[in-house]
């Protein structure tokens, strides 16, 4: 008996009544129907190539379809786990009652996509955008992993504001090296500096590479995708204890399944991303950045996706969280590990915590049904050396500190739980690098006139002039400097930092040097003064001063062709979400027109 044999009564069909609601639904018809559930050749057409794949009639009589937005790739170390993760989604949405459709884009692997995966955020934003947009998908299940994965499909499903669920891959296992605990990111940073210092062999360096990175899952400090998969949890729009479950532990597929087969119910109930995306979920997720010890990468994400839902948000609603103590003992912070913060609890303790402080809007509705608040009421702590009281915390200030002033008119950021605190107010000589590979030629010179009074400054780094905005904000330190003890210095850059990187470190800075912002006309000697305190970032040298540098100075060429010469036409500036101009904001999820 062939599988068309076994459908339902003909005059049940919705593929005989076109544009049918599916009665399970909150009363409009699926987009799917739209392709599915219509007559003639174009129905024919697009329901029998879909049956090659030995899926039966009945699949097409209204189910929700529900799209697997899947950022698999071997060279994308941390979601590689995926395609076995994405199967329990599958089960899920059976089991819910819908079709799951599995559908590649692009991955975005931080540790080896050159030059940055931030470069291609915005465009793997657009390929989900439009995979979304273009195919037959009710529902949206976003599998999530390295940092820019997070980001780009959350914005990419929001232009189209569609149903949604974030499933994130989860991080590694503790790395343990001769004993110790070793966190992914921030033990690199550590161990570079000690080659770099005399203190350590090459031999046991890469002996280390091993032990760092020991089982499936993304950076288990907690660097941009810990911080990113904990956005997630925050705005509501993945399910509790999203954040912290290993990659490895068999409750992260639980989470997969579960997922599953929520998306088939929010779209028949026609939760769309807007409602879970509002303004409150955003001022949640900012505190939980400062709560955790966030990476500073989560401002400009959680604005250029602010921007594509219709939310306004901007860089000075960062100070919403700098109020708030973090509570949260992780690298590069403090000292344990994502392993460690779900065994004591996980998001739901810090919530909670936030939730009794009044800090956390806890009527805010999330993607399984019910509000943040009663997610986490009865969320308990099972160690406090990692997760600490809100009367007693890890460190009473944190969060990211917006500064300005005439050297970042539009702002800057630096993450101080994570700077030398004596270094949160310093006044010292700039020592000036046009560019990242003037920084490598020059940082080790033993005849580079720098102490530890001086501030190292690099120009170039920003969504324009790297191009990509990359992540080299956190310059090494001269060897010279490192040999007599020295573990900090005040940086400046318009880049980025790798969320598992430290130091006293300024980020962002907008405008951005080869957009002709103030930091190109920072030269070798100027005297610059940071006052974290104060909010204030100021270049000491005078306006007319300025005015003469700036006469001569020339913006970069730019790049002749292809992503790249686009990107750099259309780029936003960090204060903005470096997305491209044209795409903020979003065309919904309106049906295209028939090819057939």
């Amino acid at each position: 008996m062939s599988s068309d044999d076994t459908r339902q009564d003909p005059e049940q069909d919705p593929a005989q009544h076109p544009g049918q609601a599916d009665p399970r639904t909150a009363g409009r018809p699926l987009r799917s129907q739209a392709w599915f559930g219509i007559e003639g050749k174009d129905g024919f057409i697009h329901r029998s190539w879909m049956k090659n794949q030995g899926i039966p009639h009945d699949a097409f009589d209204g189910r929700p379809v529900i799209g697997i937005c899947n950022t698999w790739s071997e060279l994308t170390p941390c979601n590689a786990h995926f395609r076995e993760l994405a199967e329990y989604v599958k089960r899920g949405v059976r089991d819910a009652g819908g079709v799951p459709l599995e559908f590649p884009v692009m991955s975005l692997g931080e540790t080896n996509l050159r030059p940055t995966a931030m470069l291609f955020r915005n465009l793997a934003s657009m390929d989900v955008e439009e995979s979304i947009r273009g195919n037959p998908i009710d529902g949206v299940i976003l599998m999530v992993g390295c940092d820019k994965t997070t980001p780009a499909l959350l914005m990419g499903a929001a232009s189209c504001n569609v149903p949604a669920i974030a499933v994130s891959g989860g991080p590694m296992l503790n790395g343990r090296y001769r004993g110790k605990t070793l966190g992914s990111g921030t033990g690199v940073w550590q161990m570079s500096e000690a080659v770099r210092a005399g203190e350590m062999s090459k031999a046991a360096f890469v002996e280390a590479e091993s032990c760092m990175n020991r089982s499936r899952g993304h950076c288990m400090t907690m660097g941009t995708a810990s911080t990113m998969a904990s956005m997630v949890e925050a705005l509501g729009i993945g399910l509790p204890q999203n954040a912290a479950i290993p990659a490895v532990d068999a409750r992260r597929q639980v989470l997969a399944q579960m997922a599953g087969r929520r998306i088939v119910d929010l779209v028949r109930e026609d939760v769309t991303m807007d409602k879970i995306l509002t303004r409150q979920a955003f001022e949640n997720a900012i505190r939980v950045n400062a709560a955790i010890g966030g990476s500073t990468n989560a401002v400009v994400h959680l604005i250029a996706l602010a921007r594509r839902i219709g939310v306004p948000l901007s860089l000075d609603d960062w100070e919403l969280g700098s109020n708030v103590p973090c509570l949260v003992n992780l690298q590069p912070s403090g000292e344990h590990l994502m392993e460690d913060f779900y065994y004591a609890g996980g998001l739901p303790v810090v919530l909670r915590r936030l939730a009794e402080a009044g800090l956390l809007h806890a009527d805010a509705l999330t993607v399984n049904g019910s509000t943040i608040g009663a997610n986490v009421a009865t969320a308990e702590c099972f160690d406090e050396n990692v997760i600490t009281p809100f009367e007693t915390p890890f460190k009473a200030h944190a969060g990211i500190a917006v500064l300005r002033g005439n050297l970042a008119p539009r702002g800057a950021v630096i993450k101080p739980s994570a700077a030398s605190p004596h270094l949160l107010k310093h006044r010292g000589r700039a020592v000036v690098f046009e560019n990242i590979e003037e920084l490598h030629a020059r940082v080790d010179d033993e005849t580079l006139d720098i102490d530890e009074h001086c501030v190292m400054v690099l120009k170039g780094a920003g969504p324009r002039g790297y191009p990509g905005f990359a992540e080299v904000g956190n310059m090494p330190l001269p060897a010279k400097v490192l040999r007599r003890g020295i573990t900090d210095m005040v940086r400046i850059s318009d880049g980025r930092m790798s969320g598992t990187a430290y130091g006293a470190v300024v980020l962002h800075v907008a405008p951005e040097s080869a957009a002709g912002g103030p930091l190109a006309l920072v030269r070798t000697g100027d005297i610059i003064d940071l006052d974290v305190a104060a909010r204030r970032l100021h270049l000491e040298v005078d306006e007319e001063e300025l005015q003469r540098r700036r006469a001569e100075w020339s913006p970069p060429p730019l790049p002749e062709r292809g992503y790249y010469r686009l990107y750099v036409d259309h780029v936003l500036q960090a204060d903005e979400g470096c997305d491209l101009d044209f795409l903020v904001g979003g065309s919904g999820a309106a049906v295209p027109r028939d090819s057939h």
